[in-house]
């Protein structure tokens, strides 16, 4: 029997009656994660696609409301199973990945929001080159131990945005009305990290 404890793992605490991460930088764990969108296509089906390019910078403040989040996404990796549309999508029509290849969030607060796991994390959106303001609906899914002894996080956010405010404003008519792509896009993210020692 050896004499050497094994390590205590604190992966949460509780922050004014709120369960929270250990503080500390945690690294996302890609193989567990996802970062995706959804698009109307014809006013009535949805497109759905994802980036396989992406990191996440996460540090989880002592006070949770001085945490920090950061995701920088490659946009030649967008991938909706058609490579013809991916195609498009990375186009100067839409993405135009040539001149604007990276997609990026930059965090400027955090805020405890409506539920006792869900936080608001509001920050700085850039895409096609236009920076606009956004928040994040994040929701903090749980907190475990992996069988190795790291600490793992799960949180699940998203957003919804016009593309037109960020320029990407091409279109096509329908003959029976409305257009081809819609508007609004839903950005889906499902982040699992991982706190570093």
């Amino acid at each position: 029997m050896s004499d050497t404890a094994a390590p205590t793992i604190a992966s949460t605490r509780v922050v004014d009656g709120r369960t929270v991460p250990a503080a500390g930088v945690w690294t996302v764990d890609p193989s567990h994660s996802r970062v995706a969108f959804v698009a109307r296509h014809m006013m009535v089906a949805k497109v759905r696609g994802s980036f396989s390019g992406y990191s996440v910078d996460l540090t989880i403040g002592e006070d949770p409301t001085q945490s920090s989040l950061s995701v920088s996404i490659d946009a030649a990796t967008l991938d909706t199973n058609d490579e013809a549309r991916d195609g498009h999508v990375k186009s100067a029509d839409f993405l135009d990945v040539e001149t604007y290849p990276t997609i990026t969030f930059v965090s400027t607060s955090v805020e405890p929001a409506k539920g006792d796991d869900n936080w608001a994390v509001k920050g700085d959106l850039t895409v096609h080159g236009v920076t606009k303001p956004v928040a994040l609906e994040v929701e903090l899914s749980g907190v475990a131990a992996d069988p190795w002894g790291n600490d793992r996080a799960i949180y699940e956010a998203e957003l919804e945005i016009d593309r037109e405010d960020f320029g990407l404003t091409w279109n096509q008519p329908l003959a029976g009305g409305g257009v081809l792509v819609g508007k609004k896009v839903k950005i889906e993210l499902e982040i699992e990290s991982v706190r570093q020692a």
